[in-house]
């Protein structure tokens, strides 16, 4: 089966969250067409779960919804993540080390004399 035979556009590059948008506004066909598509090529348990239940939706009654699909959102935003931690040390000399560290006597810095 072609790409261009799919009813989403670009249909295997679309994250799960774009997916998930974008499947709402299919009729219950196109979700088989998705279904069968998805379990012959990449076979991603997420994706077949998502359209399956789409489907049982469709088939018990719901409608697909309106809206300019194109405006979905391709991928969540993240915000960056991260320790601003260097494994360079202390930032400033003569600072103690870290809990649990020895100094150079055998004895923690916080316990020289």
């Amino acid at each position: 089966m072609s790409e261009q035979k799919l009813p989403l556009p670009d249909y295997d590059e679309l994250p799960m969250g774009s997916l998930q948008h974008r499947v709402r506004a299919l009729e219950a066909d196109d979700v088989r067409l998705l279904l069968e598509h998805e379990r012959a090529h990449a076979d991603r348990v997420p994706v077949i779960e998502l359209l399956t239940n789409r489907l049982q939706d469709l088939e018990q009654g719901a409608q697909p919804s309106s809206g300019d699909q194109s405006r979905a959102p391709e991928a969540p935003s993240h915000t960056p993540a991260g320790s601003p931690v260097t494994p360079t040390g202390p930032a400033e000399p003569g600072r103690p080390t870290g809990h649990g560290t020895r100094s150079s006597t055998g004895q923690g810095i916080e316990h020289t004399e």
